[in-house]
């Protein structure tokens, strides 16, 4: 796989600190409503409620959150309708940028979205623009306590249907394809592997690296822009974001 992962570089969310966890849970909790509602409470058939359901417990959501949220997926038919809608866009410097959002009113979303990427030298495209970069995987993690011994890891993660292991020193990064997701996750789970989770998403082929400051900070205001927005979801790019950069 190229490009770097979405643990070690491609996906940052201002919503780890305290101040932003709110807004966080309440984009969440809004991923697990409209899953519910597209597709029923339980997760077993419902491939996306289990994905939301993974990525809250990821950001610590608690259970009682997640819970009220499918009940009101359940019973919300005289609420708004949410639908998902990807933008593509390009940053500064050419950078490639997939925001996928929910919203009851795509044209407020739609001005949104362009007015960011006006207002931080890129431009919002068509679809189809830049997907082609990306590749939909999922990507699981698993911390490396200095426990796990990497070849029965491997054999593991084959034998329940993932594509690779990756070592990235402090944690192991399991790729599945996207329909074996749950069944991997589970997978690892239950053959007695602890502190892992995951989600489906969208990985870069290849990365684009920024040597000025001044561009950097620019698209490092985009993705702030973007990720403040209560209808965006989920932000993937292609910057190889430096290691020692504070987004």
């Amino acid at each position: 796989m190229a490009g770097h992962s979405k643990w070690a570089n491609t996906k940052h969310r201002k919503g780890r600190q305290d101040a932003k966890k709110a807004k966080i849970f309440t984009k969440l909790a809004r991923a697990i409503t409209v899953a519910v509602k597209e597709g029923g409470t339980d997760p077993e058939y419902n491939a996306s409620l289990a994905n939301a359901i993974e990525k809250a417990k990821a950001e610590n959501m608690p259970n009682d959150n997640i819970d009220r949220a499918i009940k009101k997926g359940a019973g919300s038919a005289s609420e708004n309708n949410f639908e998902s809608i990807t933008y593509e866009g390009y940053g500064p410097c050419g950078t490639a940028f997939m925001v996928q959002c929910l919203t009851d009113n795509k044209n407020r979303t739609a001005a949104d979205i362009r007015h960011y990427f006006s207002k931080y030298n890129g431009n919002l495209g068509s679809t189809g623009c830049v997907s082609y970069l990306f590749e939909r995987k999922g990507v699981i993690a698993i911390k490396n306590d200095g426990q796990i011994n990497e070849e029965d890891l491997m054999l593991t993660v084959l034998e329940v249907g993932a594509d690779d292991l990756k070592n990235e020193e402090d944690i192991f990064e399991v790729i599945t394809p996207p329909e074996n997701f749950m069944a991997v996750l589970k997978g690892i789970k239950s053959s007695g592997y602890n502190n892992v989770n995951g989600e489906v998403l969208y990985i870069p082929q290849t990365t684009t690296k920024i040597d000025n400051e001044e561009d950097t900070k620019t698209i490092a205001k985009l993705i702030d822009a973007l990720e403040d927005n209560d209808d965006v979801q989920e932000i993937y790019h292609n910057w190889e974001i430096p290691d020692d950069f504070d987004i």
